[in-house]
């Protein structure tokens, strides 16, 4: 794979590094599309602490191991995948591409990862899964009773979904400044009626979803240990640690941190799924050493998506596959299954001041 990746680089690629998806999906989107990609809640405190988090863990590199065939896949519900990522669940798609959810569905299989689909992104459900070559998750923001509930996992589980994912960390819908203060009032916004069905969801609605549907459960949002233990208890397949990308709650914890004592806390009875600032090879390194089963991305494949489309989601996963086979590797890795928690030191100096593309240092050069 990794020698592939180079054939594509030395024939001259349209993007060799990922600062590049950046650079041009700001020159392709508006102001206020933009504002929405990049910005958090509030003082945009958690959207820094997520990158802080991520920087503060070091690698620890072993030597003089025979990793002449790194290995960087994984399984994911029984497909295999060719990094332990996945295209994080994001509202309003169409916004960045007028393909939306299908064209998200397309890129990453072609590639060779899963895609979670918002429940607030078109082209819908079942048009989403009609594009998808690879494993897919749907993702529910719940805006209506039980009912409402059973009609989408049925809906995803006869469309093919290999899981279904419940959010449940939007109980109030934040204030993101940097639209309340440019007036900008977008499609999202409307798709927050029925808030009051998202505010009222409990752990009995937890426990009545496993009784009644065999697709694999989800829980998207857990922020501590407490709370991942009671999702084991209930039942969940996947405890999947987020901050919605420091777009709820200001002032959080980064997802890194939680990531520990949430690993601790499910102590392998469930798969870990995070997000939150990984953007890097290295840190989907990190995030597999301290306990993470797949690691989502977020803004990262919403740059790639309005830069170039399905085939611009496809070319930024080569460029991150290669980043994290050399990462493995200077481990002393040949994969993931050989990967420990004696492989990160955890408190290192962060080195550069956090912010959405801190991990991107070249942009402040000018490049």
């Amino acid at each position: 794979m990794a020698d592939r990746f180079h054939r594509n680089e030395l024939d001259g690629g349209k993007y060799l590094t990922l600062h590049e998806f950046v650079k041009a999906a700001k020159q392709k989107l508006n102001a206020n599309i933009w504002d929405y990609l990049i910005g958090g809640t509030e003082t945009e405190t958690t959207v820094a602490r997520n990158r802080m988090a991520i920087d503060t863990v070091a690698l620890r590199p072993r030597v003089l191991n025979d990793v002449s065939k790194v290995d960087a896949s994984v399984d994911f519900f029984g497909h295999k995948i060719r990094l332990p990522v996945f295209c994080a669940p994001v509202g309003s798609l169409e916004s960045f591409e007028p393909g939306g959810g299908a064209t998200v569905a397309r890129g990453a299989g072609q590639f060779g990862v899963p895609f979670m689909l918002s429940s607030v992104s078109q082209p819908g459900l079942e048009d989403a899964a009609a594009a998808a070559t690879g494993p897919k998750v749907f993702q529910l923001y719940t805006r209506g009773d039980t009912g409402f509930i059973d009609d989408y996992a049925r809906r995803a589980a006869a469309a093919g979904y290999d899981a279904f994912a419940m959010t449940v960390d939007t109980a109030h819908y934040s204030r993101r400044e940097r639209d309340i203060s440019k007036r900008f009032v977008k499609s999202w916004r409307a798709a927050n009626v029925g808030m009051n069905h998202q505010a009222a969801l409990n752990w009995e609605d937890v426990r009545r979803f496993k009784d009644t549907h065999k697709i694999p459960l989800i829980l998207k949002g857990i922020g501590t240990a407490e709370d991942a233990a009671l999702a084991v208890q209930y039942g969940v397949d996947v405890v999947y640690v987020s901050n919605h990308g420091g777009r709820q709650l200001d002032h959080g914890r980064g997802s890194m941190d939680v990531l520990r004592e949430v690993s601790e806390a499910v102590a392998g009875r469930a798969k870990i799924m995070v997000d939150g600032g990984f953007c890097r090879g290295t840190d989907l390194v990190k995030a597999l050493a301290l306990g993470a089963d797949w690691v989502g991305v977020g803004r990262l494949y919403l740059y790639a998506l309005a830069a170039d489309g399905d085939a611009g989601i496809t070319n930024l996963f080569e460029i991150l596959e290669d980043e994290t086979i050399k990462a493995l590797g200077l481990c002393g890795v040949n994969g993931f299954k050989e990967l420990t928690k004696g492989h990160v030191h955890v408190g290192a100096p962060p080195v550069v001041w956090p912010d959405v593309h801190s991990a991107f240092p070249l942009l402040r050069q000018g490049y």
